[in-house]
C-alpha cells in the first residue's frame, strides 16, 4: 500500500510540473487520533474550475482530510498550498475568508433564526454601528435570485425541510465568492428535481473558474457532475484519474478493496398476507397529510417515493406516534395501533430510523454502548441494576454485524464518520428485533460497500417476515431492494406500484400528481 501510495505522490507531482491551473494543492497531509491514523501521506491537486469527486468507504479519512483543509482539525503532518501561496487555517473563518467553504453533511445552524440571519451569520453589515438588516435582507434576495432558488428570508431554519436548509447552506458558502467549495454528500436528502438544480448551480460556478470538491457515495452523481476522481482507502489515497478514465467497478475495488458484480441484491423474498393496515390516516398540523390508506404485507419491503414536502417523513411519524393524528387507524395483525407515543409503538414491536441522525436519531455525547442499548434497556438488567457486561456484548456484536469502523465500544458516536454513526444507529434498533421496522433514508451518508450490506440485511428481514417500509430519495434504491412502491404527492398517496413492473418515469409523474 505504502509503495502505491509513493507512486500516486509521484504522478501528482508529475502532473503538478505539467498544469499552471492548480488552485490547490496538499502534500504530505496526515492526522491521528490517538492510536488510530486517519490520514496517511495525502497528496492531491485540484485544478481551476473542475469539479473533484472524492470518494472512499466510510472512515477512509475523507471528511477528515477536508476539516484538516478548512481549519477545523490541525493536521499533523503536510503542507497545503492554495492559489499558489502556502496557507494554514486557524479555522473556519481564517478559511472563509481566504476563499475555501464548506458545505458540512451534518448541518450547523441557527435553528431559531431566519434563513437571512443564517446567511450572515458571523459578518453582519453595519451602518452607523448598527446592523444593516435592509442591506442583508438585498442581498440574500439577489443571491438566492442569481441561483435560481426561491426562499422566504424571513422563514426560520426550524421550520424548513433538511434539503430546504441543505440548500441555504450552499448559498451561503457560495456568497463568501469562494475559490474552492466542498461539498460533503450534499444530495443525501435531495430529491432528483432537486439534485438537477444542484447540478446546474455547480456547472455555473465552475465556469467562473470556482473548484469544487464533491465528496459523495452516488456513482451516478460522480461520473455525471465530476471532472475528476480521487479514492480514500484506510486513509491513503489509493487512486486519482479523469472520471472518463474510470469505470463504475474500478471506482468499487479502490474503494473496498473488492468488486461487486450487482449493485443490488437479489430481491428473493416472498411476501405474504397484509399485515399492517393504514385507513384513512390525516394529520392535524402542516405539513398535512389527507386521507391516506394503503396496506403492506407480511415479509415485504414497501417503498416510499415521492419529492421533499410530499409528507413520506411525516407519514411514517404519524404512524410511529409522534406526530398528532386528525384521524385514521392503524391496525397490525387485525388490532388497532393508534400510537400516542414513541414508546407505545416501540412496545409493540415497531421501530424506526429517522431521517435527521444528528438531531433526533442520536445521543452526540454518549458512547457507542450508550447509543446501541438506549432503546432496549430492560434486556440489559442483572436484577434491579444494568449490567455493563451485557450491554458492552451487545454494542460489539452490533459493531461485528455492521461493520462499524471505530476502536471499540467505548467511542464517543460524535467522533465517527457519519455513515459509521448511521450503522450504529442501525444496530440500536436491530437490538430490539422489531417485527415492523420503518426506514427513513437509512443509507444517507453510507458508503456503496456498506449499502450493499444494509440492503442484504433488509432483504433478510424481510425474508424472516419482518415488515420493512423504507422511505428513500434515491430512484435507483428505492426501485432495487422494493416489492412494491407507494408514491406520495403533496400529502396525498398518488398510488401504488408493483417494482418490477413500474420504471423512474411513472414514480416522477405519480410523485408530481397533486401539485
Amino acid at each position: 500500500m505504502r509503495f502505491l501510495t509513493k507512486i500516486i505522490k509521484k504522478g501528482y507531482e508529475t502532473v503538478a510540473e505539467q498544469n499552471t491551473d492548480i488552485i490547490l494543492s496538499i502534500r504530505g497531509m496526515s492526522k491521528s487520533f490517538g492510536r488510530n491514523r486517519v490520514l496517511d501521506h495525502i497528496s492531491m491537486d485540484v485544478r481551476k474550475g473542475i469539479v473533484m469527486g472524492l470518494m472512499g468507504e466510510n472512515g477512509a479519512g475523507k471528511s477528515t482530510m477536508m476539516k484538516c483543509l478548512f481549519g477545523i482539525y490541525h493536521m499533523d503532518e503536510g503542507d497545503i498550498t492554495l492559489d499558489g501561496r502556502p496557507v494554514s487555517f486557524s479555522g473556519p473563518k481564517d478559511a472563509l475568508e481566504n476563499g475555501v467553504a464548506m458545505v458540512h453533511q451534518e448541518l450547523n445552524q441557527c435553528l431559531e433564526r431566519s434563513v437571512v440571519d443564517n446567511l450572515f451569520l458571523g459578518r453582519y453589515p453595519t451602518r452607523s454601528g448598527i446592523i444593516d438588516e435592509g442591506r442583508m435582507k438585498k442581498e440574500a434576495a439577489d443571491l438566492f435570485r442569481r441561483l435560481g432558488m426561491t426562499v422566504n428570508l424571513t422563514q426560520p431554519m426550524r421550520t424548513m425541510s433538511v434539503s430546504q436548509r441543505q440548500m441555504c447552506e450552499i448559498a451561503k458558502a457560495i456568497s463568501y465568492n469562494s475559490k474552492i467549495i466542498v461539498l460533503d454528500e450534499p444530495t443525501s436528502s435531495l430529491t432528483e428535481p432537486e439534485v438537477r438544480k444542484l447540478f446546474s448551480i455547480m456547472r455555473q460556478l465552475t465556469s467562473q473558474g470556482i473548484s469544487l470538491i464533491y465528496i459523495s457515495h452516488k456513482m451516478d452523481e460522480i461520473f455525471e457532475i465530476c471532472d475528476e476522481v480521487s479514492v480514500l482507502r484506510d486513509g491513503q489515497l489509493v487512486m486519482s484519474k479523469p472520471v472518463g478514465e474510470t469505470s463504475f467497478n474500478e471506482l468499487i475495488s479502490a474503494m473496498v478493496g473488492r468488486s461487486l458484480d450487482n449493485r443490488f441484491p437479489p430481491v428473493d423474498n416472498t411476501p405474504g398476507d397484509p399485515i399492517l393496515s393504514i385507513e384513512h390516516m390525516s394529520t392535524k398540523f402542516a405539513p398535512f397529510l389527507t386521507d391516506i390508506s394503503f396496506d403492506v404485507k407480511e415479509g415485504e419491503v414497501f417503498g416510499l417515493y415521492g419529492l421533499v414536502g410530499a409528507g413520506r417523513t411525516e407519514l411514517l411519524e404519524t404512524i410511529f406516534g409522534v406526530r398528532t393524528r386528525a384521524s385514521g387507524r392503524v391496525y397490525y395483525r387485525g388490532h388497532l395501533m393508534n400510537f400516542n407515543s414513541a414508546k407505545e409503538a416501540m412496545e409493540h414491536g415497531f421501530a424506526m430510523i429517522t431521517e435527521e441522525r444528528k438531531m433526533n436519531g442520536m445521543f452526540a455525547k454518549g458512547d457507542l454502548i450508550f447509543n446501541t442499548t438506549v432503546a432496549n434497556l430492560q434486556r440489559y438488567k442483572a436484577g434491579p441494576a444494568l449490567s455493563d457486561t451485557k450491554m458492552r456484548r451487545a454494542t460489539e456484536n452490533e459493531i461485528r454485524i455492521m461493520h462499524t469502523k471505530c476502536m471499540g465500544p467505548d467511542d464517543s458516536i460524535s467522533g465517527l464518520s457519519g455513515g459509521n454513526q448511521q450503522k450504529v444507529i442501525f444496530g440500536k434498533w436491530l437490538e430490539r428485533n422489531p417485527a415492523v421496522f420503518m426506514m427513513d433514508e437509512p443509507t444517507r451518508g453510507i458508503d456503496v460497500g456498506a449499502k450493499y450490506e444494509i440492503y442484504e440485511l433488509i432483504i433478510q428481514m424481510a425474508k424472516q417476515g419482518k415488515t420493512i417500509i423504507v422511505v428513500s430519495s434515491e430512484m435507483p434504491e428505492i426501485l432495487g431492494i422494493t416489492n412494491r412502491i407507494g408514491v406520495m404527492s403533496n400529502g396525498r398517496l398518488a398510488g401504488i406500484v408493483n417494482t418490477k413492473e413500474t420504471d423512474q418515469e411513472e414514480l416522477l409523474r405519480l410523485s408530481a400528481k397533486y401539485l
